[in-house]
């Protein structure tokens, strides 16, 4: 077989902050403060994610920044008595926009809190006929276990690491979430975030902004280019490390990128594969035999600050056409 290019070396990548709180909801700076603190971080691409407000933002985008016009709709559970919000299970969900033109300034239809999985996906289902993509948020924050995500259904994204939460209390990063999802039929790509309200100020290790972010190989910085890549899971998610090139080549998944101390494949099943640096010593390359068995197969990229980068999940039938 030839080569099959997953991310090009030679493509262009934008990085895109995907989960975004400004003043327009309970984020502590203004779209334009994001925009100029995110541009000065190499950052292409905000989406403004604001609770229940849906906004364009379209005024900010310049030849070198795009934004993507989403919100991010929540779901609760009923208040306990003895627990209260603390304990209050929450379905979030992020809904971007693909096709934003005459949009803007309508009302987010406000969901429904009945906290069951009926409701959820009714909710989910209209937006996507209205042209929305959806992403499943932090799992760990919002108290939720596997049978409150994997019945989801119609959903693009998971989010695999959140930022934000992980500053909350270590419970950001869950890539177990997503091979639960991946192996019971979700066929979702991951997605790394900041999820920042910017409460501390930069400088401040309490500060949420720039620790997650998602590389988009689109054609061009433009609103359907970038759609169309992350429709297509022409992406990965990374808390540092950066994946120049993804391909499968005679039957071997080779991964280029920066420098990191484990590269890690995982599989439908338990067995992987991984390659390791010697002490002092690191990779920027790896490639792995594929056999046919592994169902699906993605990577994990982990760097000497203890940083992850994650693929998207890639059928191996597909692979090995």
């Amino acid at each position: 077989m030839g080569r099959k290019v997953l991310l090009s070396p030679e493509g262009k990548y934008f990085k895109a902050n995907l989960h975004c709180h400004c003043t327009v909801s309970d984020g502590q700076w203004t779209d334009v403060q994001v925009k100029e603190e995110y541009k000065k971080r190499g950052y292409s691409i905000i989406a403004f994610t604001d609770h229940m407000r849906y906004h364009s933002h379209h005024e900010l985008d310049d030849a070198d920044f795009l934004t993507i016009a989403s919100f991010e709709a929540s779901i609760n559970a009923p208040v306990s008595p003895e627990g209260g919000w603390n304990t209050c299970p929450v379905y979030h969900l992020n809904f971007y926009d693909t096709c934003p033109e005459g949009r803007d300034g309508e009302k987010v239809p406000i969901p429904e809190q009945n906290y069951t999985i009926e409701n959820v996906n009714e909710y989910i289902r209209a937006r996507k006929e209205e042209g929305f993509l959806c992403c499943y948020n932090h799992p760990w924050w919002s108290l939720q276990t596997y049978h409150d995500y994997v019945p989801l259904e119609n959903l693009d994204f998971f989010e695999i690491y959140n930022h934000g939460c992980e500053h909350d209390g270590l419970y950001g990063y869950a890539p177990q979430v997503y091979d639960h999802l991946l192996r019971t039929g979700h066929h979702v790509h991951c997605l790394a975030t900041d999820d920042n309200h910017d409460r501390f100020p930069i400088g401040d290790p309490r500060n949420d902004s720039f620790g997650g972010f998602t590389m988009i190989q689109a054609e061009e910085l433009r609103h359907d280019a970038v759609i169309a890549a992350l429709k297509e899971g022409r992406s990965y998610a990374s808390m540092g490390p950066l994946i120049h090139s993804l391909y499968v080549e005679d039957n071997r998944l080779v991964v280029e990128c920066s420098p990191v101390e484990k590269i890690f494949l995982l599989t439908q099943g338990r067995d992987g594969k991984s390659l390791l640096a010697g002490s002092g010593e690191t990779l920027t390359r790896a490639e792995f035999p594929l056999e046919g068995w592994e169902g699906y197969v993605r990577l994990q990229l982990r760097d000497h600050k203890g940083l992850y980068a994650n693929t998207n999940a890639y059928d191996v039938d597909e692979l090995l056409k």
